[in-house]
């Protein structure tokens, strides 16, 4: 396969051509956490280098807080000694959970009989702004992953971190190692992304909340982006607008079993039901304003100028209202308040998500999830929808109930199938 670098992802030193059917796996922390995970993780990689295809591989961090090199474990032993360290700071540590990932990882396939050289985001080049902990990336340069792969190794970045124009070491944000998979992947013209995590693939709803949630054979890349910006954590929101940008396949799977997975490309195969997935986001916090419609940019600009963003605008004749991130409520109202505002604030809120490419266009589904709710005694608060979404706030005690209500209405737990290996 013949694959051309983005112009606009393409920096100094890219040579623009990649003789290689290129693969990019990406292994989440807990994919690296023990011995058997570790071990299925070195397997998938050697798996995929048997099919005659070059990888590059992405790791995070190994692990959950408590575990000695996880992300939360690194901050917590900085915050022991300075509370809070500096921005900057903590980005320098926070890279060092991958860092040695990378290097651990590396190590574990070169034993295993596979060449590979561990990278830093900076080396792989990742180039960001300089938003410590929530950089963005400016331009991908993979000038040193591609000297890697025409010598057959396999290059093990990692994930999460970049570094500026200004040579600091940054962040992506949590989450951010889907996103160094997604940037290589499209930079370097894969043919496919990988994300191997603790799961089968994308669900039709958290597991966790309903016993019977089935494991989604394909889907679209906005199905996915909706899902994932509406709670569901298995792929960062901006990964997936990465990979549907450049045009990239995408795929979820175990790294640790061979079920085919999820997988993510332009259309999914079948649109004939109106809902793929509900997702859920909890610790949301809701505010009512009184005020027209005049009042609304001067309400929303008090917001962004103190850094808060907002979500689920609903702006009527006497109301403003909408949804902050929980941990925001206060402050939130509090400029408000300071604005001259009497803001009426609610806490302990969740937002529901229904999905699906199929209601674009169908009428009634509105109709249907209010019944739905309504009939099993949950109250809405507040709603908002777009053409693949439909978004309910409702009393974050509700959550269950309405995921699993919404789940059976819509006969989630019939879906399901196996992505065809690509």
């Amino acid at each position: 396969m013949l694959c051309r670098l983005p112009r606009s992802w393409c920096g100094a030193g890219s040579e623009g051509i990649c003789q290689v059917r290129l693969r990019v796996l990406k292994f989440g922390g807990t994919s690296l956490h023990g011995r058997q995970n570790w071990n299925c993780a070195v397997r998938r990689v050697q798996s995929c280098a048997r099919r005659d295809h070059s990888l590059l591989v992405v790791v995070s961090a190994m692990g959950r807080r408590g575990s000695p090199y996880s992300t939360d474990t690194l901050i917590d032993f900085a915050e022991s000694f300075a509370d809070p360290s500096p921005l900057r700071e903590l980005d320098l540590i926070m890279s060092c959970g991958e860092i040695i990932a990378a290097v651990a990882f590396s190590g574990a396939l070169r034993t295993a009989g596979t060449e590979a050289t561990a990278l830093t985001g900076g080396q792989a080049g990742i180039l960001t702004d300089d938003r410590f902990g929530e950089a963005r990336i400016l331009r991908v340069s993979p000038s040193e992953p591609l000297r890697l792969l025409r010598q057959n190794q396999v290059p093990v970045v990692a994930g999460f971190q970049g570094v500026s124009e200004d040579g600091e070491t940054t962040t992506l944000g949590r989450g951010g190692s889907d996103i160094t998979a997604a940037a290589l992947a499209v930079a370097l013209g894969a043919e496919l992304v990988e994300i191997c995590t603790d799961v089968d693939g994308i669900k039709t709803a958290d597991p966790r909340l309903v016993s019977d949630a089935r494991t989604l054979g394909d889907i679209s890349y906005e199905e996915l982006f909706q899902l994932a910006r509406q709670g569901a954590h298995v792929v960062h929101p901006r990964a997936c607008q990465m990979v549907m940008a450049g045009g990239v396949p995408l795929r979820v799977r175990s790294a640790c079993n061979d079920h085919p997975g999820t997988m993510v490309t332009a259309g999914r195969l079948n649109n004939s039901r109106p809902v793929t997935g509900v997702a859920h986001a909890v610790d949301v916090g809701q505010i009512r304003v009184v005020g027209e419609h005049d009042d609304a940019e001067q309400v929303f600009g008090v917001l962004a100028s103190a850094g808060i963003s907002v979500d689920m605008i609903n702006v009527s004749p006497g109301e403003i209202a909408f949804a902050v991130n929980g941990r925001l409520l206060q402050r939130a109202m509090r400029k408000l308040e300071k604005a001259g505002y009497h803001p009426r604030g609610r806490s302990g809120c969740a937002k529901i998500s229904t999905v699906g490419a199929g209601m674009r266009g169908v009428p009634g589904v509105m109709a249907r999830i209010v019944q739905t709710l309504r009939a099993v005694g949950v109250d809405i608060l507040q709603t908002c929808d777009s053409h693949l979404s439909i978004n309910c706030l409702v009393a974050e005690e509700d959550v269950g109930r309405a995921v699993r209500a919404l789940h059976r209405h819509f006969q989630l737990d019939r879906m399901g199938g196996s992505a065809d290996e690509r």
